[in-house]
């Protein structure tokens, strides 16, 4: 079977952003999980650029779900 090229998709900072709400805003507290398990669903399935992005995503999720810092004044 010939190998096909599947060429490389990279998203952009935003997108990787507005992934990050659209997750957050269908899975909650579970984002995190989500994203993390959609990450290795694709690099179980061989698609390295996807894993790849939604591990992105994984750490913007954090990111946003993170506490806010106190301020100290």
């Amino acid at each position: 079977m010939p190998m096909t090229f599947k060429p490389a998709v990279v998203l952009s900072q935003w997108e990787l952003w507005a992934c990050a709400n659209e997750t957050i805003k269908q899975h909650a507290f579970d984002a995190p999980i989500f994203a993390a398990m959609r990450a290795d669903e694709l690099f179980e399935q061989g698609d390295e650029d996807g894993a790849r992005a939604w591990r992105q995503i994984v750490k913007r999720i954090d990111e946003l779900l993170a506490p806010a810092p106190s301020s100290l004044n």
